[in-house]
């Protein structure tokens, strides 16, 4: 029998006491009060409520070995992203090497894959795969539904999925970013639970009232903590915690631990706020997770204080899976499936007519996944538009990586960029090429470096060139996360040297091509209006 000392936190009796926390067989054995024990908190792990692992550009289970640095025990995890790549197969792959690790991987059957049809993808998930996805044991819920005009309409394919996932007795997430009103009454009446898109609280509250859970999303491009956390204490069984994205250089820095000490460092009551970091998640997606209560699962974290949640040690089902900043499990020597069949561009097919002057322009903005639109009269040379690298109006491309096609070119403005230019193939949601620069040649060299990895994000600059390849999917890879984290972030500091102003360069530009998110975006088809959902001109 094993034993743990500490201060144990007992969050459903909002109590601490200090105690002798006993596990056999991988279960709590026994929980007995005990005044000699060490200056230390043992609380139920934590669990990140909605997450693309993929983001991480790592497979399950080197995430897994970050996660278990920062205390996290298990995930709900919607691996759409490798669904648009590789459809079926790529979300089996992700259970399959998700399963070989300790870590508590609970996968999402992908309900809109492809996202839209106005974009091209690699991959189609059907009923009848997500019939099949649901056989598996840790798929328990129907991933984010995304296609939020196809449910306020009653789209007989949307609601066959939503309907399958209601018999089976699987949760359905949401997606639906700025939805109001009846339009949201309208939304979660369909059978729709969850919602991570709120970046205000008056549409979180208008969610809420309406029946809706809310997850507080804080990843490295969208950050919406600030915006709702005041909603922990004034509803605190209706929160979670998640992050959505999160690059590798952010994730070896913390994870749902770094939430819930800004949470606690603002005032929010500590129960309340480990309530939505450790235990909703378990009852609203019913995980086989335990919450530190005898007889449960043994999946626990040991922290140093209840002010920076710095994890000391991480349990899964009685085995210590960290301890003494070491991970207990080897890593897994994976397979490298991928879909990628472009050939390298050539700067000519960047080029844009000048048929007129005045452009249509996507915004982005810090810390937000939605874009806004403007409009720019752009200086023309030999008949051909130039970006206004004074004015901050880049160039964006999408590069269909799938089959050889005409790059989308239109233009892009707050990144900041003066020199050189900036690619990934990390671009929701079907993960074609994506581009922005201030000329063609440096674009141009940025997607080829990606076009020769078959996949990866890369920065060129004249005859500066660096590119970090993603083998598996052309948007993972199966190195240590540590090491991913020191290339992306050496990518990441040289963008900003360039002037990229954004927090998450890379993070904001894999978004632009994000079609069911407001509000002006490009897929490799054209430029894309989320508000009209339909395709615009270029040209104003």
């Amino acid at each position: 029998m094993q034993e743990f000392k500490g201060n144990i936190v007992d969050i459903k009796n909002k109590q601490i006491i200090k105690g002798i926390l006993k596990v056999e067989n991988g279960k709590i054995h026994s929980i007995l009060p005990n005044d000699e024990v060490p200056d230390q908190y043992i609380l139920p792990g934590f669990i990140d409520a909605h997450v693309h692992v993929e983001s991480s550009m790592l497979i399950p289970s080197e995430f897994a070995r970050l996660a278990v640095k920062q205390g996290t025990v298990a995930t709900i995890s919607d691996p759409h992203e490798i669904g648009n790549v590789l459809g079926r197969a790529g979300v089996e792959y992700m259970i399959n090497n998700g399963n070989e690790t300790p870590f508590k991987f609970f996968f999402g059957a992908p309900s809109c894959v492809p996202a839209t049809t106005f974009e091209t993808a690699g991959g189609e998930i059907d009923l009848e795969d997500i019939r099949e996805l649901f056989k598996f044991p840790r798929v328990n819920y129907l991933a984010e539904m995304m296609n939020y005009p196809g449910v306020l309409f009653r789209d007989e394919g949307v609601m066959a999925k939503i309907e399958l996932a209601k018999s089976l007795d699987k949760r359905v997430d949401g997606h639906a970013p700025g939805l109001r009103g009846e339009d949201a009454k309208k939304y979660i009446e369909a059978g729709i639970e969850t919602d991570h898109e709120c970046f205000t609280k008056e549409e979180a509250l208008d969610k809420l009232k309406y029946g809706m859970k809310i997850l507080i999303r804080e990843g490295s491009a969208a950050k919406n903590f600030e915006a709702l956390y005041t909603l922990i204490d004034e509803f605190p069984s209706e929160i979670m915690l998640c992050s959505d994205d999160k690059h590798p250089n952010d994730f070896v820095l913390g994870h749902i631990n770094q939430l819930v000490a800004r949470a606690v460092e603002k005032g929010c009551d500590l129960f309340n706020v480990l309530q939505a970091a450790c235990i909703n998640p378990i009852e609203h997606y019913r995980m086989d997770v335990g919450q530190l209560r005898v007889g449960d699962q043994a999946d626990f974290c040991i922290v140093e204080d209840l002010k920076n949640f710095k994890v000391k040690q991480t349990v899964i089902d009685g085995n210590i899976v960290f301890e003494n900043d070491e991970v207990k499990f080897a890593r897994i020597d994976a397979a490298l499936p991928n879909n990628f069949n472009c050939s390298p561009i050539n700067s000519s097919q960047l080029k844009v007519v000048n048929t007129s002057n005045k452009v249509r322009v996507i915004v982005v903005e810090d810390g937000q996944l939605v874009t806004k639109e403007t409009e720019h009269i752009l200086k023309s040379e030999h008949g051909e538009l130039l970006a206004d690298v004074e004015n901050d109006v880049l160039k964006v491309v999408v590069v269909n990586r799938y089959f050889d096609a005409k790059p989308a070119v239109a233009f892009i403005k707050n990144f900041g960029l003066k020199e050189g230019a900036i690619a990934s193939c990390v671009a929701h949601d079907s993960h074609n090429i994506i581009a922005v620069g201030t000329n063609d040649d440096d674009i141009q060299k940025a997607i080829n470096l990606i076009v020769k990895e078959k996949g990866g994000i890369s920065l060129a600059n004249g005859i500066e060139e660096e590119v970090l390849g993603l083998p598996v999917a052309g948007i993972m890879t199966t190195e240590s996360g540590e090491k991913v984290a020191e290339r992306y972030e050496s990518l990441d500091q040289r963008s900003k040297e360039l002037g990229a102003k954004l927090n998450a360069p890379f993070m904001t530009l894999s978004f632009c091509a994000l079609l069911v998110i407001p509000q002006l975006k490009l897929s490799d088809k054209g430029l894309f209006d989320g508000g009209q959902f339909q395709f615009v001109s270029l040209y104003q």
